[in-house]
């Protein structure tokens, strides 16, 4: 099977940063400057990118749309966009901004209809993504935590046309611990909907055990944040893995 892999640009206060478990006082700064960082992840040979407006996550609506729009102007690949997306006006102005796929988190908890609405709008444009803690999926940039399990959620956009469900396991996210392989493809294996891991990646050892374990589900792809910025990954060999 074919990976592909989303590098994550996390957009906090306008720059480009990792946090750790979603802790928004655990911040590391990688880049000033957002639209250099992703047209290099473009030059690296990337086919998509993962981008994540953090202080929008928290505030239910976009904060760093500057940085966002600097981004979609310095790049040809496609960006798909997550953080502070609740209505589907927002959704719009996205996608006609140039975002290739919406990504609706809170939103897809707390409001499955405008899931369901946005997808019949904007067919294969619209993903969910599932952000857990110990199996429970957590809303408002990880700061509330529900008493719904993530394949549950899941289960409920399964035949709705989502273009892909991003699971997110928050206690692995930006601790380079290892992707949690068996959660992602046990979820994989009761959809049929694409799914994408996020969270935990170290190295290219983790996305050969992914690679490996998902074979013959529906796992399309990976988010890698802090091991590429951290120099723990190197683009070629990861986009020579996951191809071979």
């Amino acid at each position: 099977m074919t990976l592909t892999l989303y590098p994550a640009i996390d957009l906090k206060d306008g720059q480009c940063v990792r946090l750790r478990r979603g802790a928004m006082d655990q911040v590391t700064v990688y880049a000033d400057d957002p639209a250099a960082q992703a047209l290099a992840w473009q030059d690296a040979g990337f086919a998509w990118l993962h981008v994540v407006d953090l202080n929008g996550a928290f505030a239910g609506h976009p904060v760093n749309a500057a940085a966002v729009n600097a981004i979609l102007g310095a790049v040809q690949i496609p960006v798909q966009l997550g953080g502070g997306i609740r209505d589907m006006a927002g959704i719009e102005a996205w996608l006609a901004a140039g975002v290739c796929r919406v990504i609706l988190g809170s939103a897809a908890a707390k409001s499955p209809s405008l899931v369901l609405a946005a997808c019949r709008a904007f067919p294969d444009r619209i993903a969910v993504g599932i952000d857990a803690r110990d199996g429970l999926v957590a809303t408002e940039g990880w700061a509330e935590t529900s008493t719904l399990a993530a394949p549950d959620l899941a289960l409920r956009f399964e035949d709705a046309g989502v273009a892909a469900i991003i699971y997110t396991d928050i206690g692995r996210d930006g601790m380079l611990s290892g992707v949690n392989v068996e959660q992602t493809v046990a979820l994989a294996r009761r959809l049929t909907t694409p799914v994408i891991a996020s969270g935990g990646v170290g190295g290219l050892h983790d996305l050969a055990a992914l690679q490996q374990a998902a074979t013959g589900t529906p796992v399309e792809g990976v988010v890698i944040g802090r091991a590429l910025y951290d120099g723990r990954i190197d683009p070629t060999a990861a986009l020579a893995l996951r191809s071979g």
